[in-house]
Parts: C-alpha cells; structure tokens; sequence
C-alpha cells in the first residue's frame, strides 16, 4: 500500500502529468496573473475547476497547458505584424 501511495503523490506532485492538479496560485504563475484572476477565471466558466473535499479549487494541468498553447499560438502571428 505504501508504494501505491507514493506514486499517486509523484503523480500530483509532477505538472507534467496528465492528471496533475494545479492550485490556484500555480496558475497564476504560468499566467502571469494574480491568484484571484484565476479564481474569477473559474468563476466565469474560462477554465474548469475541480474542487477538493474543502472547497479548494484545482485545476486539471493538462487543461493548463493547453489554454497556455493556445493563447501562445494566438499572440505569434499578432507580435509578427505589429513589428513592420
């Protein structure tokens, strides 16, 4: 049992997972972003948030990365005709 435990806490542990969960102020790091704009992200529907048995938000990090490739391939073109 204590094996099977260890490995779900690597699991949430690594951002990179797919089932990782992320806090709050994880996401605002990678967006750059106020810990509250997250949660007034959630809030609005912009992203999906999980809660815990406390009533916590998480969020899935695979969504995370994937709202962060899409802002990341919506800004490229835009900077490219801005410059000239």
């Amino acid at each position: 049992m204590p094996a099977q435990k260890e490995r779900a806490m690597a699991q949430t542990d690594d951002p990179d997972a797919p089932d990782a969960l992320l806090t709050p102020s994880e996401v605002a790091q990678l967006f750059r972003v106020n810990p509250k704009t997250v949660t007034r992200w959630a809030r609005a529907g912009k992203l999906t948030a999980i809660r815990t048995l406390g009533g916590h938000r998480r969020f899935r990090a695979s969504e995370i990365r994937r709202c962060l490739e899409d802002l990341s391939s919506e800004e490229a073109p835009g900077s490219d005709s801005t410059r000239g």
